[in-house]
């Protein structure tokens, strides 16, 4: 698996909004992201410029206007961080993260089910990883 780069909590937000709507102006980020985050104009600027230069996003100039678009998928992206996520929390085993999922948290029937849904798909996809 190629190595993506690592982006904070606050990049990973620009990320969202970026993988949703793109090509996206700077404008448009700023006024996206203020919806549910109170930070500056600047602040945001300096993310921008942060997963610029991790090679996570690029940008084309339009006149005075920087659109923004990304490098990386999201799935890709994803992927890596459950991975991580699991090899460092569950020493790379799914059984007991779902075991601990199951028993610490209520999860309506119908989550259960989706859950069961998806197991018996890969079954019978006969992908075994």
């Amino acid at each position: 698996m190629e190595k993506l780069p690592q982006i904070s909590e606050a990049e990973y937000e620009i990320m969202k909004i970026i993988w949703a709507d793109y090509p996206i102006s700077t404008n448009e980020v700023c006024e996206k992201a203020r919806l549910t985050h109170s930070w500056s104009q600047k602040t945001i600027h300096t993310l921008l410029t942060r997963l610029n230069a991790k090679k996570v996003i690029s940008y084309d100039q339009r006149g005075r206007m920087y659109y923004y678009y990304p490098l990386i998928s999201q799935k890709k992206y994803l992927e890596q961080e459950n991975h991580l996520f699991l090899n460092r929390f569950y020493n790379g085993k799914m059984a007991p993260m779902l075991s601990s999922l199951l028993s610490d948290s209520e999860i309506p029937d119908s989550e259960l089910q989706n859950l069961y849904d998806m197991i018996q798909t890969k079954l019978k996809s006969g992908d075994k990883q």
